[in-house]
This record gives C-alpha cells, sequence and structure tokens, in this order.
C-alpha cells in the first residue's frame, strides 16, 4: 500500500465484490454495494491511488492449459548476502516454470510454487536448471495432493 487509506463498510464490500469478479461493470458494482455509480467510482478510484488494489487480470487455470504439475520447492541458498540473493533472484525471473517465489525466514531462504505440464519436465527443470543456479546450496520439494482452500487475497 502506498499510503495509509482507511476503509468504511462501502470500500470493504467493493474489494469483496471485486475479488469474486474483477471484470464487474460499475453500475452493477454499485448496486452491488447499494451506492450510486458516481461516489462507487470515486471510492475505486481511490482504493486504485492508493495501492489497496493494485491492477485487474484473468485467473488462469493452469490444467487446462496442460500444466498438471503444481510443486512447492524450498531452496537454501549457500550464502546469505545481498550478491547471492540478487542472482538467484535475477535467475528465477528467467524460469517460467516458478509462477511464484517468496523470499522466506527460517532454515530456508525461498519458496516457489513451480508449475509444469508432467514430472518428467519437472525433472528436467530441477536437474537442468535450477540446480545450476550459483549458491544454490539445499533443494526440498513437495508435491501438493489437492488444494484444501483458494484464494487470491484475504480482504477485511
Amino acid at each position: 500500500m502506498k499510503k495509509s487509506t482507511s476503509l468504511d463498510a462501502f470500500d470493504i464490500q467493493i474489494l469483496r465484490a471485486l475479488g469474486q469478479d474483477g471484470r464487474m461493470p460499475l453500475q452493477a458494482l454499485a448496486d452491488t454495494i447499494k451506492l450510486s455509480a458516481t461516489p462507487t467510482a470515486r471510492r475505486l478510484k481511490r482504493l486504485e491511488e492508493s495501492g489497496i488494489i493494485t491492477g485487474y487480470s484473468a485467473l488462469i487455470d493452469e490444467a487446462a492449459l496442460g500444466f498438471d504439475v503444481t510443486v512447492f520447492v524450498s531452496v537454501q541458498l549457500d550464502r546469505q548476502v545481498d550478491d547471492a540473493l540478487a542472482q538467484f533472484e535475477a535467475a528465477v525471473d528467467t524460469f517460467d516454470e516458478v509462477v511464484d517465489c517468496w523470499l522466506m525466514t527460517g532454515n530456508r531462504d525461498y519458496m516457489m510454487r513451480v508449475v509444469t505440464r508432467n514430472l518428467k519436465e519437472f525433472e528436467t527443470f530441477l536437474v537442468g536448471r535450477l540446480t545450476k543456479v550459483p549458491g544454490v546450496a539445499n533443494i526440498e520439494s513437495s508435491i501438493p495432493l489437492r488444494r484444501v482452500k483458494e484464494g487470491v487475497a484475504r480482504t477485511p
């Protein structure tokens, strides 16, 4: 968030409604929160300008595109200095298979969500690319069985 923004019940309703349908037309959004279109538009603009709403995107079903394997991969580097972190992050940025990557606390430095078409493609990524990134000391992979809960962002 760029600056502190006080949210009221209407703002929270806007966030929740757009969380369910980001393509909701302004009039439908206004009807949903029981406010006229002009103040709804002002509130929406304020939420965008404050950085609470950072953008709009389509939710994509990766499996429908043939990406059937998701693997959570934790990585430990051999040293946790700025140059090593920057070098690893630059490498990860080039890997299409890495959908999400987080710098972590604890005994692992990074947690990634890697998505591939199958286990063979994951093996190729792991052995052929990830293990070759300078500074990688340890890698641990976990394959999820099923998603229990799904969300894009937490709202108040």
